[in-house]
């Protein structure tokens, strides 16, 4: 049996792979801890510099948690089956880490939604940094529609995302929108066709992989960490996430490049 997740690398950049088409790639106990280790190990391998997530097949991203594995589990509805099961309940920071919801990756994640991302699909994809979506693509948070609580993070991230009427609208309703009502949104950075998605998201996160790499952690860290604060406050955070930028082998290497006329080089030191 093929891997539930699975993750290669071309270059600098990472492709994960949510792997169970013939379930909608819904996440399963044993996917659930697979992403959580995928992303560890995309954080603590300093050779990749950008990651993208996609789901396997053309039907769907992710059509969010395994309602017949996942949720009984989680709510003590069924016993642990497997080590998988027991792996997930003994350590419950994997579901935080599996959804991006409390784990920081480091490095920017893109992406690419080949089909529809619903509940915990559209959680995983409000944990990325760009996205890139089918226009046969639909998505949403339908938790509401099933009594339970849409719990990876889109009661806080959604309302910041896109705005707040729109948002709760989508969390209370549970209807689902298009993916060109999601890129007027400012949800999505592309819409293409299913089969432009993945080349468009890994074009992306080349194009990203290419420029310094400890430039655009800092970048990223501090766009996040500035979200919602006061402007003094937030200048401050900027200012301390940009002064050992300035201190790098690679902010020196980039404008030597610049004025020699070739591309640079960057160690990511």
């Amino acid at each position: 049996m093929s891997d539930v997740v699975t993750l290669s690398r071309k270059g600098h950049v990472a492709l994960v792979t949510l792997n169970r088409p013939e379930a909608r790639n819904a996440i399963s106990p044993e996917m659930l801890v697979r992403l959580a280790d995928a992303w560890t190990e995309v954080r603590d391998d300093p050779d990749i510099r950008v990651a993208v997530v996609t789901g396997a097949g053309d039907q769907a991203f992710c059509s969010g948690a395994d309602l017949g594995r996942l949720i009984p589990l989680m709510s003590r509805a069924r016993p642990p089956e497997d080590d998988w099961d027991r792996r997930l309940l003994a350590d419950r920071e994997i579901l935080g880490r599996g959804l991006l919801r409390t784990f920081d990756v480091v490095k920017p994640v893109v992406a690419a939604i080949n089909g529809h991302a619903i509940a915990g699909g559209m959680e995983l994809a409000q944990g990325t940094d760009l996205r890139v979506a089918s226009d046969a693509a639909r998505l949403g948070v339908q938790e509401a529609k099933w009594a339970i609580f849409p719990g990876g993070g889109s009661t806080v991230r959604l309302p910041q995302q896109i705005p707040y009427a729109r948002a709760m609208e989508l969390l209370l309703t549970g209807d689902l929108i298009t993916a060109a009502e999601a890129l007027e949104l400012g949800f999505l950075n592309r819409v293409t066709p299913p089969a432009d998605v993945l080349p468009t998201a890994l074009d992306l996160a080349e194009r990203i992989a290419a420029n310094g790499p400890i430039a655009v952690q800092a970048i990223r860290r501090s766009a996040r960490a500035c979200l919602g604060r006061p402007e003094g406050e937030a200048m401050h955070i900027e200012s301390e996430m940009a002064a050992p930028v300035f201190r790098t082998e690679d902010a020196r290497e980039g404008p030597l490049a610049f004025m020699q006329k070739r591309k640079p080089i960057f160690q990511g030191r």
